[in-house]
Protein backbone atom coordinates (compact mmCIF):
# COMPACT_ATOMS: atom_id res chain seq x y z
CA UNK A 1 0.00 0.00 0.00
CA UNK A 2 1.78 3.27 -1.13
CA UNK A 3 1.02 6.25 1.64
CA UNK A 4 3.60 8.82 -0.33
CA UNK A 5 2.68 12.27 0.08
CA UNK A 6 1.85 13.39 -3.42
CA UNK A 7 2.62 16.60 -4.71
CA UNK A 8 -0.15 19.05 -6.23
CA UNK A 9 -1.86 22.97 -5.02
CA UNK A 10 -3.15 21.46 -2.04
CA UNK A 11 0.49 20.34 -0.65
CA UNK A 12 1.75 24.16 -1.67
CA UNK A 13 -1.11 25.37 -0.25
CA UNK A 14 -0.84 23.62 3.33
CA UNK A 15 3.31 24.48 3.32
CA UNK A 16 2.62 28.16 2.63
CA UNK A 17 -0.13 28.46 5.27
CA UNK A 18 2.08 26.37 8.06
CA UNK A 19 5.01 28.93 6.88
CA UNK A 20 3.28 32.13 7.57
CA UNK A 21 1.86 30.98 10.73
CA UNK A 22 5.03 30.24 12.36
CA UNK A 23 6.45 33.57 10.95
CA UNK A 24 3.52 34.95 12.62
CA UNK A 25 3.55 33.88 15.91
CA UNK A 26 7.37 34.04 16.10
CA UNK A 27 7.20 37.68 15.02
CA UNK A 28 4.10 38.95 17.01
CA UNK A 29 4.73 36.44 20.13
CA UNK A 30 8.03 37.99 20.43
CA UNK A 31 9.76 34.87 20.19
CA UNK A 32 12.77 36.02 17.84
CA UNK A 33 12.58 37.35 14.10
CA UNK A 34 9.78 35.95 11.51
CA UNK A 35 12.01 36.23 8.76
CA UNK A 36 14.09 33.69 10.36
CA UNK A 37 10.98 31.25 9.74
CA UNK A 38 10.49 32.00 6.28
CA UNK A 39 14.09 31.73 5.15
CA UNK A 40 14.53 28.44 6.97
CA UNK A 41 11.61 27.26 5.30
CA UNK A 42 12.47 28.56 1.54
CA UNK A 43 15.97 27.57 2.18
CA UNK A 44 14.41 23.77 3.05
CA UNK A 45 12.71 23.84 -0.19
CA UNK A 46 15.15 25.12 -2.40
CA UNK A 47 17.86 22.52 -0.94
CA UNK A 48 14.93 19.25 -1.10
CA UNK A 49 14.89 20.20 -4.29
CA UNK A 50 17.84 20.54 -4.92
CA UNK A 51 18.65 16.81 -3.83
CA UNK A 52 15.70 15.28 -5.27
CA UNK A 53 17.13 16.46 -8.49
CA UNK A 54 21.07 15.14 -7.95
CA UNK A 55 20.14 12.22 -5.52
CA UNK A 56 19.88 9.66 -8.10
CA UNK A 57 22.60 10.22 -10.19
CA UNK A 58 24.60 10.21 -6.97
CA UNK A 59 22.98 6.81 -5.20
CA UNK A 60 24.41 5.28 -8.82
CA UNK A 61 28.31 5.90 -7.93
CA UNK A 62 30.02 4.39 -4.33
CA UNK A 63 32.60 7.01 -4.49
CA UNK A 64 29.77 9.99 -5.23
CA UNK A 65 27.88 8.61 -2.51
CA UNK A 66 31.23 8.97 -0.52
CA UNK A 67 31.55 12.55 -1.47
CA UNK A 68 28.00 13.24 -0.50
CA UNK A 69 28.37 12.24 2.71
CA UNK A 70 31.89 14.32 3.26
CA UNK A 71 29.70 17.41 1.94
CA UNK A 72 27.06 16.33 4.78
CA UNK A 73 29.29 16.50 7.00
CA UNK A 74 32.01 19.58 6.32
CA UNK A 75 28.69 21.64 6.02
CA UNK A 76 27.44 20.34 9.74
CA UNK A 77 30.43 21.40 10.90
CA UNK A 78 30.64 24.60 9.39
CA UNK A 79 26.73 25.21 10.17
CA UNK A 80 27.60 24.14 14.09
CA UNK A 81 30.65 26.21 14.20
CA UNK A 82 28.49 29.28 13.13
CA UNK A 83 25.72 28.48 15.14
CA UNK A 84 28.17 28.28 18.38
CA UNK A 85 29.80 31.83 17.14
CA UNK A 86 33.71 30.42 16.91
CA UNK A 87 33.63 30.01 12.62
CA UNK A 88 37.71 30.21 13.45
CA UNK A 89 37.79 26.79 15.21
CA UNK A 90 35.66 24.98 12.52
CA UNK A 91 38.67 22.09 12.63
CA UNK A 92 38.09 21.69 16.72
CA UNK A 93 34.00 21.64 16.26
CA UNK A 94 34.74 19.03 13.40
CA UNK A 95 36.63 16.80 15.61
CA UNK A 96 33.70 16.82 17.71
CA UNK A 97 31.46 15.87 15.52
CA UNK A 98 34.05 13.16 13.61
CA UNK A 99 34.25 11.32 17.50
CA UNK A 100 30.52 10.59 17.13
CA UNK A 101 29.65 10.34 13.65
CA UNK A 102 32.70 8.14 12.62
CA UNK A 103 32.07 5.25 15.42
CA UNK A 104 28.65 4.46 14.99
CA UNK A 105 28.71 4.49 10.73
CA UNK A 106 32.09 2.22 10.96
CA UNK A 107 30.14 -0.36 13.46
CA UNK A 108 26.46 0.24 11.98
CA UNK A 109 28.43 -0.02 8.04
CA UNK A 110 31.56 -2.28 8.84
CA UNK A 111 28.82 -4.84 11.03
CA UNK A 112 26.43 -5.06 8.03
CA UNK A 113 23.60 -4.31 9.70
CA UNK A 114 23.52 -1.38 7.25
CA UNK A 115 23.57 -2.47 4.15
CA UNK A 116 27.03 -0.86 2.69
CA UNK A 117 24.79 0.55 0.01
CA UNK A 118 24.29 4.19 -1.51
CA UNK A 119 20.68 4.46 -0.30
CA UNK A 120 21.28 2.79 2.85
CA UNK A 121 24.11 4.83 3.82
CA UNK A 122 23.21 8.13 2.89
CA UNK A 123 20.12 8.56 4.85
CA UNK A 124 21.80 7.11 8.28
CA UNK A 125 24.86 9.13 7.48
CA UNK A 126 22.50 12.19 7.26
CA UNK A 127 20.70 11.55 10.33
CA UNK A 128 23.48 10.64 12.54
CA UNK A 129 25.27 13.70 11.27
CA UNK A 130 22.18 15.94 11.50
CA UNK A 131 21.91 14.74 15.30
CA UNK A 132 25.33 15.49 15.97
CA UNK A 133 25.46 18.60 15.00
CA UNK A 134 22.88 19.81 16.70
CA UNK A 135 24.01 18.06 19.99
CA UNK A 136 27.52 19.78 19.58
CA UNK A 137 26.05 23.58 19.17
CA UNK A 138 24.46 22.78 22.18
CA UNK A 139 26.56 21.59 24.26
CA UNK A 140 29.04 24.17 23.29
CA UNK A 141 26.84 27.12 23.27
CA UNK A 142 25.55 26.05 26.82
CA UNK A 143 29.15 25.72 28.37
CA UNK A 144 30.59 28.53 26.81
CA UNK A 145 27.73 30.77 28.59
CA UNK A 146 28.41 29.06 31.91
CA UNK A 147 31.85 29.86 31.70
CA UNK A 148 31.36 33.31 30.91
CA UNK A 149 28.29 33.92 33.50
CA UNK A 150 30.00 31.92 36.76
CA UNK A 151 33.54 33.20 35.75
CA UNK A 152 33.50 33.81 39.66
CA UNK A 153 33.25 30.63 40.18
CA UNK A 154 35.48 29.25 37.56
CA UNK A 155 38.15 31.46 39.65
CA UNK A 156 37.30 30.43 43.15
CA UNK A 157 37.59 26.84 42.07
CA UNK A 158 41.09 27.86 40.92
CA UNK A 159 42.07 29.24 44.32
CA UNK A 160 41.16 26.05 45.70
CA UNK A 161 43.56 24.11 43.81
CA UNK A 162 41.84 23.05 41.04
CA UNK A 163 43.52 23.14 37.42
CA UNK A 164 42.03 24.85 34.90
CA UNK A 165 40.42 22.49 33.05
CA UNK A 166 39.28 20.59 35.68
CA UNK A 167 37.22 23.77 37.46
CA UNK A 168 36.63 24.62 33.73
CA UNK A 169 34.79 21.08 33.87
CA UNK A 170 33.86 21.38 37.22
CA UNK A 171 31.51 24.64 35.95
CA UNK A 172 30.24 23.71 32.30
CA UNK A 173 29.48 20.05 32.09
CA UNK A 174 26.08 19.80 33.77
CA UNK A 175 24.80 22.53 32.21
CA UNK A 176 26.37 21.03 28.46
CA UNK A 177 25.03 17.32 29.17
CA UNK A 178 21.20 19.09 28.63
CA UNK A 179 21.86 18.48 25.06
CA UNK A 180 21.24 15.31 25.30
CA UNK A 181 17.53 15.69 26.21
CA UNK A 182 15.89 15.70 23.40
CA UNK A 183 17.22 12.40 22.09
CA UNK A 184 17.20 11.18 25.72
CA UNK A 185 13.62 12.02 25.33
CA UNK A 186 12.80 10.76 21.90
CA UNK A 187 14.65 7.45 22.50
CA UNK A 188 12.51 6.87 25.50
CA UNK A 189 8.85 7.95 24.51
CA UNK A 190 9.30 6.33 20.64
CA UNK A 191 6.14 4.46 19.85
CA UNK A 192 4.27 6.14 22.86
CA UNK A 193 4.61 9.64 21.98
CA UNK A 194 6.26 10.25 18.74
CA UNK A 195 7.07 8.14 15.21
CA UNK A 196 9.98 9.26 14.02
CA UNK A 197 11.06 10.14 10.33
CA UNK A 198 13.03 6.94 9.94
CA UNK A 199 10.19 4.90 11.35
CA UNK A 200 7.25 6.62 9.01
CA UNK A 201 9.66 6.78 6.47
CA UNK A 202 10.31 2.91 6.03
CA UNK A 203 6.59 2.83 6.26
CA UNK A 204 5.72 5.12 3.28
CA UNK A 205 8.17 3.15 1.47
CA UNK A 206 6.14 -0.26 1.54
CA UNK A 207 8.21 -2.04 4.44
CA UNK A 208 6.17 -3.76 7.06
CA UNK A 209 5.78 -2.58 10.39
CA UNK A 210 8.40 -4.79 12.19
CA UNK A 211 11.15 -3.85 9.53
CA UNK A 212 10.10 -0.12 10.25
CA UNK A 213 10.34 -0.19 14.07
CA UNK A 214 13.73 -2.03 13.43
CA UNK A 215 15.13 0.45 11.57
CA UNK A 216 13.76 3.06 13.79
CA UNK A 217 15.48 1.40 17.08
CA UNK A 218 18.46 1.18 15.49
CA UNK A 219 18.61 4.88 14.27
CA UNK A 220 17.84 5.94 17.85
CA UNK A 221 20.43 3.89 19.35
CA UNK A 222 23.29 5.13 17.05
CA UNK A 223 21.93 8.55 17.13
CA UNK A 224 21.67 8.49 20.84
CA UNK A 225 25.48 7.09 21.45
CA UNK A 226 26.75 9.47 18.85
CA UNK A 227 25.38 12.39 20.44
CA UNK A 228 27.10 10.94 23.42
CA UNK A 229 30.47 11.21 22.42
CA UNK A 230 30.12 14.16 20.46
CA UNK A 231 29.00 16.21 23.16
CA UNK A 232 31.39 14.90 25.48
CA UNK A 233 34.52 15.39 23.45
CA UNK A 234 32.82 19.12 23.48
CA UNK A 235 32.78 19.80 26.72
CA UNK A 236 36.55 18.40 26.97
CA UNK A 237 37.51 20.83 24.29
CA UNK A 238 35.87 23.64 25.68
CA UNK A 239 37.45 23.27 28.60
CA UNK A 240 40.50 23.18 27.73
CA UNK A 241 40.25 26.72 26.07
CA UNK A 242 40.29 24.44 22.23
CA UNK A 243 36.75 25.58 21.40
CA UNK A 244 35.80 29.57 22.34
CA UNK A 245 34.35 32.61 21.40
CA UNK A 246 36.94 35.11 22.26
CA UNK A 247 39.06 35.74 25.69
CA UNK A 248 35.84 37.08 27.63
CA UNK A 249 33.94 34.69 26.87
CA UNK A 250 36.51 31.92 27.81
CA UNK A 251 38.35 32.10 31.54
CA UNK A 252 41.60 33.80 31.21
CA UNK A 253 43.01 30.56 33.25
CA UNK A 254 41.99 27.84 30.82
CA UNK A 255 44.88 25.82 29.09
CA UNK A 256 44.98 27.28 25.78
Amino acid sequence: MNGAIGFGPALIAVLVVLTLAGAAVVRFGQLGQGRAVLVAAIRAVAQLALVSLVITFILRSDWLTGLFVLAMFSIAAATSASRIGVPRRIGWVALSLASGVVPVLGLVLGSGVVPAKPISVVPVAGIVIGGSMTATSQAARRALDELKQRRGEYEAALALGFLPRHAALEICRPSAGHALIPALDQTRTVGLVTLPGAYVGVLLGGASPLQAGTTQVLVLIGLLAAESVAVLVTVQLVAAGFIRRDESAQPSGAVR
